[in-house]
């Protein structure tokens, strides 16, 4: 079977850092195109220089890697450095990469690639969604070039920033909407998902085992980032969020779905950035989404473990 084509565009982050792994595998059925860069996680200023860190740590230091847009579209750039610490990568330290920055907008990569493609692109966003919103508001016609977005972001039931809204969505509510209403097949994996992929101490212990240098890095940056979220919820580990969209592109099965009608709040304080679901089709509204609603998380870990593995 041929390598799925696919663009990465993330805000690395520790999961986000963790997804590239598993997308750079050896045995990985993706070609990546580039990977996109947007403010998110951290700065713009850090997710570009973590993505190039990250690449050169897999061997891939071949792949291009653009810097997008250094805050969302309407309000002020909220990160999250309380979680993935002041760079983005806290719990591992790696060299100063050497590989170049591509001088071209990540937009702008974003826009010429999928206009001169013939639909078989997938994009794979980790972030908050301000630069494919930007390109889809720059170049509508990219929207019919685009094979399906697998999104991680928004929630049907709680928040991870607010009690409604998830990170991603909420610190760009209104390039979240533009996307989700764009009319592209869209595959949502939302907080109610990933929460469901925590890395128990057996699942980390399956980890530490391999002892190479991705997995101990993934096990640095686990270890430091799992922290917050044992804490405030009393999990036996770590949620990994971004990976799993990385999971669904290689494995679908893993997830159960389902076709929903989805909107992004962008108008009240109280709940701006919630992801309102229409689950049981209690509007009239056409589903305009394909919302993830469940994970095997033991089939998740298993094949992140072999991936890192192969790495």
């Amino acid at each position: 079977m041929a390598a799925k084509p696919i663009i990465i565009d993330c805000d690395p982050g520790a999961d986000d850092a963790i997804a590239l792994f598993l997308a750079l595998a050896p045995t990985a059925s993706l070609d990546v195109l580039g990977i996109t860069t947007v403010a998110g996680n951290v700065p713009l200023g850090l997710t570009q220089r973590n993505a190039r860190q990250i690449c050169e740590l897999a061997g891939r230091s071949d792949l291009p890697i653009y810097a997008g847009c250094p805050r969302p579209l309407l309000r002020p750039l909220l990160t999250a450095e309380e979680v993935h610490g002041k760079t983005g990568l806290d719990g591992i330290t790696l060299p100063e990469p050497q590989m170049p920055l591509q001088k071209s907008h990540a937009v702008h990569f974003l826009i010429q690639t999928l206009m001169e493609s013939s639909g078989e692109i997938t994009l794979a966003t980790l972030g908050p969604l301000t630069n494919l919103a930007v390109a889809i508001i720059q170049q509508p016609a990219i929207c019919t070039r685009i094979k399906e977005i697998v999104v991680m972001g928004g929630a049907i039931t709680q928040g991870n920033v607010t009690p409604s809204a998830e990170f991603n969505f909420y610190v760009d509510p209104h390039a979240a909407q533009v996307v989700c209403t764009a009319g592209i097949p869209l595959t949502l994996i939302n907080l109610d998902v990933t929460h469901q992929a925590i890395a128990t101490p057996t699942r980390m212990a399956a980890i530490r085992a391999l002892n190479t240098p991705i997995s101990t890095a993934t096990l640095g940056l686990l270890q430091h980032y799992g922290a917050f979220d044992m804490q405030r919820y009393g999990t036996s580990g770590p949620f990994l969020h971004d990976p799993c969209v990385i999971a669904y592109l290689l494995q679908p099965e893993l997830f159960t779905c389902r076709p929903a009608y989805i909107e992004i709040e962008t108008t009240s304080e109280l709940t701006i950035g919630r992801t309102v679901v229409d689950r049981w089709q209690s509007t009239d509204r056409a589903p305009n989404a394909n919302v993830a609603l469940s994970i095997n998380a033991e089939g998740f870990y298993q094949l992140l473990t072999r991936s890192l593995a192969e790495a």
